[in-house]
């Protein structure tokens, strides 16, 4: 959403709570490549709720990634997400687009929970196309604010890395732009996007390639490693082996246990915002499709269709994409599949767009 300036693809950066991704994108004979796809992961309370705590160590963290990447195009799309972002549907009279950025700040004001002058904004005006169900001479925009000293934090060190921001956005849209890219897509059909990740969820449900409702909510794959530490009595890295399996001898009935209770936890925060976007909307969520870490704990996606009864299905970004350039095979491409949702996303981004 925020541009800082070729209309080449960017480099994709995602720079998470638990790891740091980067993927490049190509375009040839209208097929998309992924010619660079790497993961860094960050020790715990590096990025704690979206926000950098150790900003020296997220730097070395993006050097060491690029380094095993050698991406040849430095300019980047990133996101952020979190409780300083706001994004926000809002109806205002007809206006052209150059007036609204004139009148953005001021309209933004009564939307928006911070000083004014703390957050930078961004807008959308929905086209004829995308609007839900405004009244005749209204008009509907997507307005998206963030945190200055957030995203200077995340820009900061992304130039200190050696990179440079051209596109900051949102992690909620980046894997709706994944979606779209890879799904046919039902022009008047609700899919509720949920992408798990470390310590925050991104929801978005869109009414076919438009977004009606986004909300970050703060769960993730991190309460799955401290109830698996806290019953289990492990260490924190061996509680992390222990949720992907990678454990040997550990009591088998005592981690199922952890797991459930914790899939039963995010279910229900899912469905708690499904909830409230059931106060402003009479269409029901046809379905859910999951990506992020999470995504690949087995028993999630039958718990979340079982608890919230709507059908939920795990993405795979690399569904439409060649990945013969990454040399691996197709099942270890599937196995990280689920979390490159984002970095997809912000990949297929080009120079210049809002």
């Amino acid at each position: 959403m925020f541009g800082f300036g070729s209309k080449a693809y960017l480099l994709g950066l995602d720079i998470g709570s638990g790891s740091i991704k980067m993927l490049q994108l190509n375009e040839s004979k209208g097929k998309l490549k992924v010619v660079r796809f790497g993961t860094k992961p960050l020790p715990a309370e590096m990025i704690v709720d979206g926000s950098i705590m150790d900003g020296l160590g997220v730097v070395t963290a993006i050097k060491e990634l690029a380094a095993e990447q050698k991406p040849k195009n430095k300019n980047v799309a990133m996101s952020i997400s979190g409780t300083s972002v706001i994004v926000k549907k809002i109806t205002l009279p007809p206006m052209p687009a150059e007036e609204l950025d004139k009148q953005i700040k001021f309209e933004a004001e009564q939307y928006i929970p911070f000083d004014i002058n703390d957050v930078y904004l961004d807008f959308h005006i929905l086209s004829e196309e995308e609007l839900s169900s405004t009244e005749q001479g209204e008009m509907e925009v997507l307005l998206v604010a963030t945190k200055k000293d957030k995203l200077n934090d995340y820009a900061n060190a992304v130039r200190e890395a050696g990179l440079t921001p051209k596109v900051i956005d949102v992690d909620a849209f980046a894997v709706e732009n994944m979606y779209c890219a890879n799904y046919n897509v039902s022009p008047g059909e609700l899919t509720a996007l949920v992408n798990i990740g470390a310590s925050v969820t991104n929801i978005n449900i869109l009414k076919g390639r438009v977004s009606a409702f986004t909300r970050d909510i703060s769960i993730g794959g991190n309460k799955y490693t401290e109830r698996i530490q806290q019953d289990l009595g492990l260490s924190l890295e061996d509680a992390e082996s222990a949720k992907k399996g990678q454990l040997p001898g550990v009591n088998a009935d005592a981690l199922h246990q952890a797991i459930a209770a914790v899939n039963e936890e995010v279910a229900t925060e899912i469905g708690r915002s499904f909830d409230y976007f059931r106060t402003t909307s009479q269409d029901d969520i046809a379905s859910i499709v999951l990506s992020g870490g999470c995504s690949k704990i087995p028993s999630l996606p039958n718990k979340i269709s079982e608890q919230l009864g709507i059908a939920a299905t795990v993405a795979n970004p690399f569904r439409k994409l060649d990945t013969t350039a990454l040399k691996k095979s197709p099942e270890a491409v599937e196995r990280v599949a689920p979390e490159a949702a984002v970095v997809v996303g912000l990949a297929l981004r080009r120079e210049g767009d809002r």
